[in-house]
């Protein structure tokens, strides 16, 4: 039998990072939505033409919507649809997992941050996040942290 490689907890390849959501948020608890797209948004992101950064995530009528995200069209695509980069789009999660969502966002006050998107067996996956937001204080420390622990390895290294 061939030896399974493991994969890192992202899945396959990623298309897209949102690094700035975790400078700008506490991530508290993580979860995988699927998405809803068209075939020519498909093709987009298969060429990378994506950006995650400004997007964010909606609760509507119990359904859960991203906004912002925005796919570029390629020039080759089909010329009887008219693509709109930036609609929003349905997340697909299952039904308890809304429910947590639903319940954390209206009543504990946290907010849903797109973190990561990639491929997992042929599919998009989006990776949310429930966070709350840091204040500049906060933003300020971690960014004190992160080079402090970078100074330690150079100075270890260096050894």
């Amino acid at each position: 039998m061939a030896n399974k490689k493991s994969k890192s907890k992202t899945g396959g390849s990623t298309i897209a990072l949102n690094k700035k959501a975790r400078h700008e948020y506490f991530v508290e608890d993580r979860f995988e939505a699927g998405l809803s797209l068209q075939g020519w948004e498909v093709k987009g992101l298969r060429a990378g033409h994506v950006q995650l950064t400004e997007s964010y995530i909606v609760i509507k009528n119990g359904e859960a919507w991203l906004f912002g995200f925005h796919i570029a069209p390629l020039t080759s695509a089909s010329t009887h649809v008219t693509p709109d980069p930036t609609r929003s789009r349905k997340l697909l999660l299952h039904r308890h997992e809304l429910d947590k969502l639903i319940g954390a966002v209206e009543r504990k006050g946290y907010t849903l941050v797109p973190l990561a998107l990639y491929w997992k067996r042929g599919r998009a996956k989006l990776e949310i996040a429930l966070a709350r937001g840091k204040q500049q204080h906060d933003k300020r420390s971690t960014e004190k942290n992160r080079d402090w622990d970078r100074q330690k390895q150079r100075i270890l290294r260096n050894r």
